[in-house]
């Protein structure tokens, strides 16, 4: 099973300034070792909020591996487990699952979206960016299956989760706007005006099918009849391009069922 690609361990630091390292004043004038009353205090509440953001970041990525090894459907109580802590650990920093699988999404989402605008930055014409951009897509979800659901899918209590509901609200429905925009973009430079309605329209109904699509492909078992990946990208490319069209013409009118 591949492994999850570890995005938590780097952590920005910011520059200290040269004068005050060497002894000298701050920006604001304190010296060094000194403190204007009531720093002390804030100094404290800041240590507290930085170690709880580094906590929270470990239990990020402690739940990542243990949904990737678990599966997509492990409880609170088992991700705790294999994170070496109890679930009301996660409780107190996640409030429920839902909050959880939030957190997790925000870090596997924004590192698929550094991918794919990777990926369509490195184009040259409008089809070979949907084509990168669904490479990409495709390629992280197939890192992790479990993760990508567990991202993806509505929680025990959430609305849509009776009816199996795949979510796209938060750090989700902020993704496929992100997306719907960077297809819009070279879009609009190659048709130019008077195709507002296709400009529009058009890149959502893309996701959709991307989405769809890949999904289903996800989800289904390894056979001899299931496309690779690279094999998939380029399948589902085609049908935003051209759809069925080829096949359609391939076919007799007098004996549509050869």
């Amino acid at each position: 099973m591949p492994s999850v690609p570890d995005t938590l361990g780097i952590v920005n630091i910011l520059p200290v300034d040269p004068a005050f390292a060497a002894g000298g004043t701050s920006p604001g004038g304190e010296k060094p070792g000194t403190a204007p009353e009531g720093t002390a205090i804030d100094g404290r509440a800041a240590r507290w909020q930085s170690h709880r953001e580094e906590r929270r970041r470990e239990l990020i990525k402690s739940a990542r591996k243990a949904v990737h090894a678990l599966g997509s459907d492990a409880s609170m109580e088992d991700i705790a487990a294999a994170a070496g802590t109890s679930k009301s650990v996660f409780y107190r920093y996640f409030g429920d699952k839902a909050g959880l699988q939030q957190a997790v999404g925000e870090v596997v989402i924004s590192q698929m979206q550094r991918r794919i605008q990777e990926a369509a930055q490195s184009a040259q014409t409008p089809r070979e960016g949907l084509l990168a951009m669904v490479s990409a897509y495709l390629q992280m979800a197939e890192t992790s299956p479990n993760v990508y659901t567990f991202v993806t899918t509505y929680s025990a209590g959430e609305p849509g989760a009776a009816t199996g509901g795949m979510a796209a609200t938060g750090a989700l429905g902020h993704f496929f706007e992100e997306v719907r925009d960077m297809i819009a973009r070279p879009m609009r430079a190659h048709l130019g005006t008077g195709k507002e309605a296709v400009i529009g329209y058009w890149p959502t109904a893309a996701i959709g099918l991307v989405r769809n699509a890949g999904e289903q492909w996800l989800a289904t078992p390894e056979s001899p009849g299931k496309p690779d990946q690279e094999t998939m990208a380029r399948q589902i490319t085609a049908w935003l391009c051209v759809g069925i069209a080829p096949e359609l013409e391939t076919l007799d009118p007098h004996n549509p069922n050869p």
